[in-house]
């Protein structure tokens, strides 16, 4: 018989790519989601992140708005095969959003987890 564990998770993820900015050292990369949730992230990348180090990302959930500036931490990484040079799955836990950029943000996720476009009412 095989067991089933509990579901840690508390928020529900989000299988969907985005595209964001990752800067470090004068050097910018462009770096896809895995999946998202309104806490954190998954992305693949090629270099090793430190546990706990403090990230900054730029998301552009829309394109007439601003660009949301995301600081993340660093909680967990594995690497996806055993292979040599195998990219890094890593988890980032969402530390802070730009004011500017959270309403945005949150819209993007309810438009993806309800499947709607938002319509000004009229």
């Amino acid at each position: 018989m095989k067991l089933k564990l509990p579901e840690r998770r508390r928020f529900v993820r989000l299988e969907v790519p985005i595209e964001m900015i990752f800067s470090r050292d004068d050097q910018e990369e462009t770096l896809v989601t895995k999946n998202i949730s309104p806490v954190g992230f998954m992305i693949e990348t090629k270099e090793e992140f430190d546990k706990e180090k403090l990230l900054s990302f730029v998301f552009k959930v829309d394109p007439t708005g601003d660009s949301v500036i995301v600081k993340g931490k660093v909680i967990w990484q594995s690497k996806t095969s055993l292979e040599d040079g195998a990219p890094f799955d890593v988890g980032i836990d969402i530390v802070d959003i730009n004011d500017e950029g959270k309403n945005g943000f949150l819209k993007y996720l309810c438009d993806l987890l309800y499947g709607s476009e938002y319509k000004e009412r009229t």
